[in-house]
């Protein structure tokens, strides 16, 4: 028996070793909007909650009245992102502040749900960076749902048949035809405008420095998991706008990065098989000499 308890020790010890193996994480290398990436600008100090963006964002995609939240289904009236809204108005009321925000896809420059699919169904375009759909070898599975950090994408649970994935796309179909989105050409304030991203960091950052009383003093969205092409300026605090920005490292990244620590070499697996090794070897030799006797 003791030489027994010393043979399971020594798997055990051998287990260990191998999962002190250094097993540097492989970070994933971060990724860089291109010099033509595009997206908008949403300030909220200049909304005034209109929601004219949002009713000529239906407009250009097709999309029905969502009345299930008032009206009865007479009254277009989305609280929230869902299969006929790409584009919504939230109004934030929070110790005696207030301010709109304008909820769509973030267009993120390392998006997870276009790591997530297993498909291809979820792609960026590499030189405007836009964030697309293709119904063509969609399966369904709702992986880029889970994936992505804002909740954006929605599944088109009304349709038995060929559901969809719905997501604001920038208006690509408008872009090709030299428009803007829908969304900015409409906006009677200017609190959401169009252009590259680089220029549109550019001009929120004249803004803030301009009048540094009024903004936050942050773009949201500059590094913020990744980055985004969807970019914010706000008076009041981004928490309470409903966004995260505890991290500068994209949902992929982080994801990734674990992945490869834990499988680097494959040593996690090797050393659980180890482990297993000797519990079998363990117990093979208390049954034998039960066996003998």
């Amino acid at each position: 028996m003791e030489a027994n308890r010393r043979s399971f020790l020594k798997g055990c010890a051998a287990a260990a070793a191998m999962t002190a193996i250094p097993a540097t994480a492989l970070a994933r290398e971060r990724r860089t909007a291109s010099g033509d990436a595009v997206g908008l600008l949403y300030d909220a100090t200049k909304c005034i909650g209109c929601k004219s963006c949002s009713v000529a964002c239906k407009e250009a995609n097709g999309l029905s009245a969502d009345g299930t939240e008032f009206g009865g289904g007479l009254y277009d009236a989305p609280t929230s992102l869902n299969e006929r809204t790409k584009s919504v108005i939230q109004l934030v009321r929070d110790e005696g502040q207030s301010a709109f925000v304008k909820k769509q896809c973030m267009h993120c420059v390392d998006p997870g749900c276009v790591t997530a699919c297993m498909l291809g169904a979820m792609t960026k375009d590499k030189v405007t960076g836009i964030v697309s759909w293709n119904g063509d070898t969609c399966i369904g599975c709702r992986y880029c749902q889970q994936a992505c950090p804002f909740n954006v994408a929605k599944f088109e649970w009304s349709k038995a048949l060929t559901p969809k994935i719905v997501k604001c796309e920038l208006c690509k179909d408008r872009l090709a035809k030299g428009q803007q989105p829908a969304c900015a050409e409409v906006c009677p304030r200017g609190a959401v405008i169009y252009g590259k991203r680089a220029d549109l960091l550019d001009e929120a950052q004249k803004r803030i420095t301009g009048k540094p009383n009024l903004y936050v003093n942050k773009v949201y969205g500059e590094t913020d998991l990744g980055g985004t092409q969807v970019l914010y300026l706000s008076h009041v605090d981004f928490e309470k706008l409903g966004f995260r920005f505890d991290s500068d490292q994209s949902a992929p990244s982080v994801q990734q990065t674990v992945q490869h620590g834990l499988y680097q070499g494959f040593v996690g697996p090797i050393a659980l098989y180890a482990l297993l090794g000797a519990v079998v070897f363990r117990n093979r030799n208390n049954i034998e000499p039960k066996a003998e006797e």
